[in-house]
This record gives structure tokens, C-alpha cells and sequence, in this order.
């Protein structure tokens, strides 16, 4: 015995519902002829008259009456079908970042994340904060990740990485211009992204309030790669992620002139619109990139 179609199942459970074969029909958008017939074809395939009909009404038969609860248990499970589909269907997350730490963290991240949702695919975005602020405003941006305090009523925001800091220099600099206290910062270069979000503001939150620490020039790079690759050379003191410099800690091309010293510490988060319809999965994505450990 063949299958009934799902279409045929439900023309039937309208037709029960409704008790009257016109009303039914104009539910499921079919003419009163089409919709009699799907019946009649229905009745045939399964052997049984599902109505008991009169020229303005119907009603169940008993054996309508028996089938009734299978073919309203049948369309549910192909309305849950339908969704499960539409769960798994391909959808794209454009995610705004920072360079260095979408090329550090998520770029290599990207074939775990795609292995474990190969539905989802997902874009990047490179720019500074008001770059990536106004790229999740415009939509540009599904979601950003960004260390930046946002205290917004209209947006989703999920912890992901701590992150620490450091004070580094090059050995060779530190070997000519020593730097053990906020004096000697007079003979030094600071290195800093910019002037509206200093990262030596890190270092200079934990200090005693005594402390004035006047370098003898700021030079602002806008990046912290920049930065890391001044410091490197030689070209000042900097305060720097302690993920970005990790190997040139462990390698001495950068070294802490002041290794016990506290920094302030700070969160990547990831923010995204509270009404987005993938919000689902922002916060999915967002689990995920907290088992990553940053690099």
C-alpha cells in the first residue's frame, strides 16, 4: 500500500475540523472539486470512507474517526521536519574584528568552527572600534569582537577571553636606557594605539597615584601589530597584549623591564543586536569561541 501525501492528510484534518468540505477547501487554498477529489483519492488509497457526507455538511466515519489522530501525528512530524530543515539550511555571520586578533585567533579558528557547524559560514570584517561599532549599528556586521565597554539596552554581550597585558621593551634598548621607575620614563619613547584608548592606560591604572610617568615622546601607531613590530626594533616601551607577544617573551626579542608589576586586565566580548534573528546563533557562536584559547 502507497503512502498518503502529506497534502492529502491535510485536506483531511481541515475537512474534520471544519465539517463542511467548501469551508476546508478555501483553508488549504484549493477549489471545492480539487479538494473533493484529494478526499476521494485519499478514501481509495487507504479502503475506507474517511465521511459521511450530505450536500451542506460531514462528518467523521468511524473509521475517519480512527484515522484522524495519525494524520494530525503525521503532519506534525513533517512541521518539525520542515523546521529541522530549516535549522540546517546555509546562513552567513559577517563578524567585525581587530586585524591582529582576527589574524591570531579566528582565521586559524575558522576550519573548527565550520567542521562543527558546516551550515554556517562565516565572514570577517577588519577595523578599529568606531569602525566595528558603526558596522554593527549599519548591519554591516552581524556581531563584533572587541574588548570595548558597551553598555547598550539593545544589544547581546557575551564574555569570551580574558585579556591580560604587559609592559615590554626590546633587551637591546632597556641595555642603553634602563627603565626601573616612572623617572626614568623621561628617556623613553611610548609606543600607543591612540589617544582616545591608550593601551599604557593598563599598566598606568595599577600604579601608586604618586607615580607621573612623562615619557619623553608618545608615538601613536594606530595597530597593536605596529606597535609590537616598533618595540621590536627598538623604537620605545609599549603596553601589549600578553596573547600577541607571548612567543617574543618566551624568544627574548621583547622582555617586562618591570616583571612585577600588575596590569589591568580586560575581556574580549562578543556583541551583537538583541532583536538580530540569528541571536540563536550569535550565542552559539559564541560558546564555541570560549573553548578556543586565544593565540
Amino acid at each position: 500500500m502507497s503512502l498518503p501525501d502529506i497534502e492529502s492528510l491535510r485536506c483531511f484534518v481541515a475537512a474534520a475540523r471544519h465539517g463542511n468540505f467548501r469551508k476546508a477547501s478555501r483553508e488549504v487554498g484549493l477549489s471545492p472539486a480539487a479538494f473533493s477529489d484529494r478526499i476521494r483519492r485519499l478514501e481509495d488509497q487507504l479502503g475506507e470512507r474517511l465521511f459521511v457526507r450530505t450536500t451542506r455538511s460531514c462528518r467523521l466515519s468511524k473509521s475517519g474517526e480512527r484515522a484522524l489522530p495519525h494524520a494530525k501525528q503525521a503532519l506534525e512530524s513533517a512541521r518539525r521536519c520542515a523546521e529541522a530543515g530549516a535549522e540546517l539550511a546555509p546562513f552567513e555571520l559577517m563578524i567585525g574584528t581587530r586585524y591582529e586578533l582576527g589574524m591570531s585567533w579566528i582565521v586559524p579558528s575558522l576550519g573548527t568552527l565550520s567542521e562543527a557547524r558546516p551550515d554556517r559560514r562565516i565572514n570577517l570584517y577588519f577595523g578599529d572600534n568606531d569602525a566595528m561599532l558603526a558596522s554593527l549599528e549599519s548591519g554591516k556586521a552581524d556581531c563584533i569582537i572587541t574588548s570595548a565597554r558597551l553598555s547598550h539596552p539593545d544589544v547581546e554581550i557575551a564574555s569570551l577571553h580574558e585579556e591580560r597585558y604587559a609592559l615590554v621593551a626590546a633587551p637591546k634598548l632597556l641595555k642603553a636606557q634602563p627603565l626601573t621607575s616612572h623617572r626614568d620614563a623621561k628617556s623613553h619613547t611610548l609606543l600607543d594605539a591612540h589617544a582616545d584608548l591608550p593601551l599604557f592606560r593598563y599598566f598606568l591604572d595599577m600604579r601608586p597615584p604618586r607615580e607621573i610617568w612623562r615619557f619623553a615622546r608618545i608615538q601613536r601607531l594606530g595597530t597593536i601589530g605596529a606597535i609590537a613590530i616598533q618595540a621590536k626594533a627598538g623604537g620605545g616601551v609599549a603596553v601589549l597584549p600578553h596573547y600577541f607577544i607571548e612567543r617574543d617573551l618566551e624568544k627574548g626579542s621583547l622582555v617586562e623591564p618591570l616583571p612585577k608589576a600588575k596590569l589591568a586586565t580586560d575581556y574580549f566580548r562578543m556583541i551583537w543586536r538583541s532583536e538580530h534573528p540569528r541571536s540563536d546563533d550569535m550565542a552559539a557562536l559564541a560558546s564555541e569561541l570560549r573553548q578556543m584559547p586565544l593565540k
